[in-house]
This record gives structure tokens, C-alpha cells and sequence, in this order.
């Protein structure tokens, strides 16, 4: 490896390293408490050091959202060559599921947070969650053109699926699946069983 690529490489692992520690701060401070100075004391670096990569708290916060999708499409990207459309589109659910439970800061801050999305109305990026969407759509309407779920408007019927498994996994992470008087492994197990409920509601 040449020096030229080394100094890129330490460049990306110095940048991934402040987002995954934006990202647990942010989750246990919340966005609002959390600075950039903070950050930075956190994995003992100077804020100069960080404005080195980004130029406010906003573009570090899109950072983060961009790495927790892209860890989301790698996760879900592992059963597109699944053959039998309903078996993929119910291991997309799983898979979402899964990234819930083995990325929880990321899950809250893409999905549960009430951040400011100031970074995403005056650039108009919303391109990497579109394409976690995208992906689910594809696999629906594969289904509905083999006849193996209702039929309905792509979009819509995406988005129902959507909010059925983020529902769920969204009540646990806020803890409220406590009110069940459930373990950790009950409720994780629930929510299993519920995809595949919302799966066969989805047959024909």
C-alpha cells in the first residue's frame, strides 16, 4: 500500500470514528445537548480536529444517518438473491428487525429521534433512506406480480409494511413493550412471531 492510499485509509477510519461516537452520543445525550466539543472529549481529539471533517453539528448528524442506512442496506442487501419472493420479503423484514436490535443508536436516530433535519430540507438528500425503501418496494411488488399478496398501490402498500415492523420494533426500543410484563428474549420473540403474522395477513 502507498503512502497516498494509507493517509486515505487512516482519513476514513479517523471519520468513521467520530460518526460512531456522534452517533452514541447523540443517542445518550440527546441532539440538543450534545456539541461538537463534546465529541471530541469523548474520543480525545481536539473540535478543530473534527471540523477537519465537518463544518456543523447537522452534517455530522446526516453522517450518521447515512452510515446506520448503509449498514441497513448491507444487512437487508444479504437475502436479495433469495428466489422465493415471499421468503425474501419476509427475511427484509427480519433483517430490518435484526438491525434494530444490533444497532439500536442508529435505529433511534434515523427513525425515532425528533433531531432537526435541517441538513436534509436545504440539500434535498433523502437518496440513501430512499433506497432501504426502494428495496422493500421492489420486493412487494415482486410479490404482488406472482400473485402471492394482495394487490394494491406499490407505494402505499410499502409504506404499510413499513410502519407494521417499525411499529413493533419502535415499541421496543422505547421499552413500552414492558407493559407486557415480557423479558428481553420474549419481546424480542414477539415481534418475530408478529412478522410473520403481518406476513400471512399479506397472502392471498
Amino acid at each position: 500500500m502507498g503512502i497516498a492510499e494509507r493517509k486515505e485509509r487512516e482519513k476514513q477510519e479517523k471519520r468513521d470514528l467520530i460518526v460512531d461516537a456522534a452517533a452514541r452520543i447523540f443517542a445518550e445525550e440527546g441532539y440538543e445537548r450534545t456539541s461538537m466539543r463534546s465529541i471530541a472529549e469523548r474520543i480525545e481529539y481536539s473540535p478543530a480536529t473534527i471540523y477537519l471533517y465537518f463544518k456543523d453539528k447537522d452534517e455530522l448528524l446526516h453522517a450518521v444517518h447515512e452510515l446506520g442506512f448503509g449498514l441497513l442496506m448491507k444487512e437487508m442487501s444479504k437475502v436479495a438473491a433469495v428466489a422465493d419472493p415471499l421468503e425474501r420479503l419476509r427475511l427484509v423484514a427480519l433483517e430490518y428487525v435484526r438491525f434494530c436490535f444490533e444497532h439500536p443508536q442508529y435505529y433511534n436516530l434515523m427513525f425515532n429521534s425528533l433531531e432537526p433535519l435541517n441538513y436534509y430540507e436545504d440539500h434535498c438528500n433523502w437518496d440513501t433512506g430512499r433506497k432501504a425503501f426502494d428495496f422493500l418496494q421492489y420486493a412487494i411488488e415482486d410479490c404482488m406480480q406472482k400473485g402471492l399478496i394482495i394487490e394494491q398501490e406499490p407505494k402505499a402498500l410499502t409504506f404499510f409494511c413499513w410502519s407494521f415492523v417499525h411499529g413493533m420494533v419502535s415499541l421496543y426500543t422505547r421499552c413500552r413493550l414492558r407493559a407486557l410484563d415480557l423479558s428481553d428474549e420474549e419481546s424480542r420473540a414477539l415481534i418475530f412471531t408478529g412478522v410473520n403474522t403481518w406476513l400471512d395477513l399479506m397472502k392471498k
